[in-house]
């Protein structure tokens, strides 16, 4: 028997951009569903943040959800199980209250919000929702119990990779699961394992952290417990690197940037009339979401070391290199590990500003 898993796939994300909305639709039109149906895969199991906002859903992305996603669960007649995870509560100390339910669909799909068994093909799996202050004694003692060699869940496991670069110092630690074979795992967006745990990565990109980190969506093998991910090429980021030494932009295809966020970084900008074109091209040719110009600090003609091409979109570097240079008498440690918490919660940028003021107030309150 194989399963088609998912994670963290975050509907509405980007404060419902419909920018992000019909980029995730292209891989559920183009890739998810019909390899489903080609390879008559009948069951999904969905491993935590189905949707992005904790508090509420946008009525368009709750319609978006549907039509694009449930109903065509519902049509291929796709058995359905959902592992609650952290984005999917109202709450931070239940998964009792959340989106499954008002999204209306928990009767037809089965949700878990505590630790739970279920058998797939003779093989039992331990289904792990977020842990939180009402579950995690019972999920604990659910842990140590149980004959599942296969746990699946919403996990946040010490040792792993969140985001490029950014190394989890937080929550369970790896040696409660030594007891099984295998453990898969939405919550953290970068795709990594340890050969033993499998965090599955995102299916899609989402922010510029995902950047060049491969995506998909994974096939576990209840017979051979294989588990086999398939790629996901469309990407929606994407980077230029502008020198009109070595290129003529005159002649430069554009077209694999539409419909995407681009970062043009200024390497070598000699001809201030083809950059125009350029731009004109990019703003008026193609349907561009977004262009953000990084221009050299010193002169047109100097060139951008190579280190600068992979800095600048990632937002927790910037918070902790910030941190790290301030002058305060709170704990620089606690401060990092609030503005991440910060950071986790707000998924895009347009929540910074209110962030940033509880960050300041912090601050304020400490000096």
């Amino acid at each position: 028997m194989k399963i088609a898993l998912l994670n963290d796939t975050h509907f509405g994300c980007r404060n419902d951009s419909p920018a992000f909305i019909e980029y995730q639709n292209t891989f559920y039109n183009d890739l998810f569903f019909p390899y489903l149906q080609k390879n008559n895969i009948k069951t999904l199991i969905h491993l935590g943040d189905v949707v992005d906002r904790r508090k509420f859903i946008n009525h368009n992305t709750a319609h978006n959800f549907k039509k694009v996603f449930w109903n065509r669960l519902d049509e291929l007649g796709i058995d359905t199980h959902i592992i609650i995870g952290n984005h999917d509560t109202y709450y931070k100390n239940t998964n009792e209250v959340n989106a499954m339910q008002n999204l209306d669909i928990s009767k037809e799909a089965k949700v878990y919000t505590h630790a739970t068994t279920v058998t797939f093909d003779n093989l039992p799996i331990l289904f792990i929702p977020w842990i939180c202050d009402d579950n995690e004694a019972e999920t604990i003692r659910t842990i140590e119990n149980t004959q599942s060699t296969i746990a699946m869940g919403h996990l946040e496991i010490k040792g792993f990779e969140m985001h490029n670069g950014h190394m989890n110092d937080h929550g369970t630690e790896k040696s409660i699961f030594k007891r099984f074979e295998k453990v898969m795992s939405g919550h953290f967006h970068k795709k990594s394992d340890d050969g033993h745990i499998y965090y599955l990565g995102t299916q899609y990109e989402m922010t510029w952290s995902d950047y060049k980190c491969p995506k998909g969506f994974h096939i576990f093998d209840t017979e051979t417990r294989e588990l086999s991910r398939v790629e996901n090429t469309n990407t929606i980021f994407k980077k230029i690197v502008y020198n009109d030494k070595e290129t003529n932009y005159d002649q430069f295809d554009i077209t694999p940037y539409d419909k995407s966020f681009i970062k043009l970084y200024m390497s070598n900008k000699t001809d201030t009339d083809m950059y125009e074109r350029l731009m004109d091209r990019l703003y008026n040719h193609i349907n561009l979401h977004a262009i953000d110009v990084i221009e050299d600090p010193t002169d047109v003609g100097a060139s951008v070391p190579e280190n600068l091409l992979e800095q600048g979109e990632d937002t927790l570097t910037f918070l902790g290199n910030y941190i790290d240079q301030i002058d305060v008498k709170i704990d620089k440690q606690k401060l990092k590990a609030f503005a991440k918490e910060l950071y986790m919660e707000a998924g895009e940028w347009y929540y910074l500003k209110e962030y940033h003021i509880k960050i300041s107030y912090l601050l304020v309150i400490n000096q």
